[in-house]
């Protein structure tokens, strides 16, 4: 809000009047109550209520102009503290945004930990770090191999020690989307993870404003259970490699055109989906779809997700 400033030339023109006022009262008191008559003491009580009139309306004046010059300078002091405040937000952000680009593990962690801490103290800056956060987990990546007896091999660290980075972002992310933990709930958030790999994904009983999925791909277990999209939630062409859990999930809109189940897949009596153009690999599991909703013979040794007539 802008606030005017009372020029030198206003200040000056309200002194120079106040001046002619007092003036001209003096040369009326002396034309009207020079006679020394009677009637010039009552004449005179009134010119003294009415100068205490004048008075205290210039003591409000002056009272007024004093508010006027407080609340400006409380004004700029919190200007300054919100300025001084956004370049320190600024300058962590820039901070974790780099560390997060470090090819060293320990350090891209330290960057996401700090991102988290940032986005908790500043809630206005909530959604531009869960953006972050999700960019970093789009980028590519190429899950190691399952776990081995002798544990990974020198070729496989550097791939074993992102998916750990990786499961960390993903944490701190789900975490903060709970209303059941309301100290930490991150509230009207949305999620952008369209052709991210995401592994052993447990978005469970979260409430997120809207989520594209589009061509991610679920290794793993993933696990919606209970989640609320209040808008909008997009999976389109999403690969779901094992199980996907979506009993109790509400959707505001949904879309899973072209999204292919390759394992295990609940979606409960209580979850209300579109599947049209969902595919599902045909081979002996254990399948829940929604309430009508069944698979019909494909191609390629796949079945396709129609509506029962």
């Amino acid at each position: 809000m802008e606030h005017r400033v009372l020029s030198p030339r206003t200040i000056a023109g309200w002194g120079i009047g106040l001046l002619v006022l007092a003036a001209g009262s003096i040369v009326l008191l002396l034309a009207t109550l020079g006679s020394g008559a009677p009637e010039d003491g009552v004449r005179l009580d009134v010119v003294r209520t009415a100068s205490s009139l004048v008075l205290g309306a210039g003591g409000a004046a002056a009272l007024l102009l004093t508010a006027r010059r407080q609340r400006s300078t409380e004004l700029d002091l919190a200007q300054k503290d919100h300025d001084a405040t956004e370049r320190r937000v600024t300058e962590l952000y820039g901070k974790a945004a780099d560390q997060l680009g470090s090819d060293k593990a320990p350090v891209r962690l330290a960057g996401l930990y700090a991102l988290e801490r940032l986005a908790q103290d500043n809630p206005a800056h909530r959604q531009t770090i869960v953006h972050l956060v999700c960019a970093y987990l789009r980028m590519p990546f190429t899950p190691p191999p399952g776990l081995r007896t002798r544990g990974p091999g020198p070729r496989d660290t550097a791939r074993f020690q992102e998916q750990e980075v990786r499961q960390t972002a993903l944490t701190l992310l789900t975490g903060h989307l709970r209303p059941d933990r309301p100290d930490v709930f991150w509230s009207d958030v949305s999620l952008d993870l369209s052709h991210a790999t995401l592994v052993k994904l447990t978005l469970t009983h979260a409430e997120v404003r809207r989520a594209a999925f589009v061509g991610t791909t679920f290794v793993g277990p993933a696990t919606f259970r209970g989640t609320e999209f209040v808008d909008h939630a997009d999976f389109r062409e999403a690969q779901f490699r094992g199980l996907a859990d979506f009993r109790r999930v509400g959707f505001g809109e949904s879309v899973f055109r072209g999204a292919c189940f390759s394992g295990e897949t609940d979606f409960g009596v209580h979850t209300p989906a579109s599947l049209a153009g969902a595919r599902a690999k045909a081979v002996d599991l254990r399948r829940k779809w929604p309430n009508g909703w069944s698979e019909q013979p494909g191609e390629d040794g796949w079945t396709v997700l129609v509506r029962e007539s």
